[in-house]
């Protein structure tokens, strides 16, 4: 009993080996290389982070002006959300290496 136990893992342990050692090793890296080239190349529309920074305080200040502070508090949140988006993007593209230095 306990030799056929022992050849049953002994058998599953060789045939785990074997389908993990199969995966090549080249689709592990490309689908990780194209992850990283799909998001170098999202780029940041600056012109419009800022026009919906300000739709949201002018809503804010509208709704704090109705008494809806909740409201209001929510959209300064998302505000400076949206603020700290467009810093990380204007910080992300001076720090980019460039292609041509000098």
């Amino acid at each position: 009993m306990t030799k056929r136990i022992s050849a049953l893992a002994v058998a599953a342990a060789v045939a785990g080996g074997f389908f993990v050692t199969s995966v090549p090793a080249q689709a592990a890296t490309s689908a990780g290389q194209g992850a990283v080239s799909a998001r170098a190349a999202v780029t940041c529309n600056e012109g419009q982070l800022r026009q919906q920074i300000a739709n949201l305080k002018t809503k804010a200040a509208k709704l704090k002006q109705l008494g809806e502070t909740a409201a209001a508090r929510k959209a300064l949140n998302e505000a400076a959300a949206l603020q700290k988006r467009l810093e990380a993007c204007i910080k992300a593209d001076n720090d980019a290496a460039k292609p041509f230095p000098g």
